[in-house]
């Protein structure tokens, strides 16, 4: 399969259209990972830490968000969709992993919708021993016309499928080249999106008013990574906002040189060795 999954197979979301579902799984797994990819990306992006805890006995499971699957130009109807549909995910995976703990990773508008799942849709959820994020989508990091922010809400109930001006930073994701490659190969092909709404960008914008003030509490473990060269998601915002979680329940790592995607970054095999080692301390408490 083009990501090295195990298998590819699908949920029912909430509107009722079958989504795929990534699936890397060792036999006899002893935990898994819900994994929520990126805006503009897809499941099979977690290609590199699915591998890497396949190794040590974890499975890793991931879905194509609402209007990203072989998509070019993401549209949503509404934030609340990638929340509805993550909580029916997370139903498919309790059924398929029965008994198993559950971590939940996400990586930036991912980290962003896990962020409001943990305060909200599976805050109590006993099968949920903790939640991973990489460069949290808390702030933006890219510059944007002011004209176009005075607009957004206008253009956003005239023309929602609008296209959104954006240049493209697809080779400040991470240092690696080849994953900049398969990348460059998964928006030629249509897997990966190059265009968005701004339907879409304001539901994020939205979707990141007053989080901030949400963060204390917080109630689960907790383990962030920020990439300190993020040149999309505002890092300084993001630790801010992670170092206001309680601290008996922070984990936080910072890597000052790192692009935005940290799990597909030249460091990545320590980071992935961080996660492994707090995984195991939570199973323990």
């Amino acid at each position: 399969m083009r990501f090295s999954e195990d298998r590819l197979t699908a949920f029912t979301a909430a509107n009722g259209v079958q989504r795929r579902v990534h699936v890397w799984a060792p036999d006899a797994p002893s935990a898994v990972i819900l994994a929520i990819h990126g805006g503009m990306a897809h499941g099979g992006d977690y290609l590199t830490p699915a591998l890497y805890f396949r190794r040590h006995g974890i499975a890793t499971v991931a879905y194509d968000l609402c209007g990203h699957q072989d998509l070019r130009r993401v549209d949503i109807p509404a934030f609340d969709v990638f929340l509805d549909d993550s909580l029916l995910f997370l139903q498919w995976v309790k059924q398929q992993y029965p008994g198993l703990p559950v971590y939940v990773m996400g990586h930036s508008m991912g980290a962003l919708i896990a962020t409001h799942l943990a305060l909200s849709r599976f805050a109590g959820e006993a099968a949920v021993r903790g939640y991973i994020l990489s460069s949290p989508y808390y702030v933006n990091a890219i510059k944007v016309s002011p004209v176009l922010m005075a607009l957004a809400g206008v253009l956003g109930a005239l023309a929602p499928r609008m296209k959104v001006p954006l240049a493209s930073l697809t080779d400040q994701l991470t240092h690696d080249g080849a994953i900049t490659a398969r990348h460059h190969d998964d928006e030629r092909d249509g897997i990966r999106a190059t265009e968005i709404t701004v339907r879409f960008g304001n539901a994020l914008t939205k979707a990141q008013q007053g989080l901030a003030a949400r963060m204390p509490a917080w109630r689960q473990p907790l383990f962030a990574v920020v990439a300190g060269a993020d040149q999309l998601a505002d890092a300084d915002a993001a630790e801010a906002m992670l170092k206001s979680v309680p601290a008996p329940l922070l984990t936080y790592r910072r890597y000052p040189q790192n692009f935005h995607e940290n799990f597909n970054e030249l460091n990545r095999e320590q980071i992935f060795a961080d996660i492994l080692a707090w995984m195991a301390a939570t199973a323990r408490q």
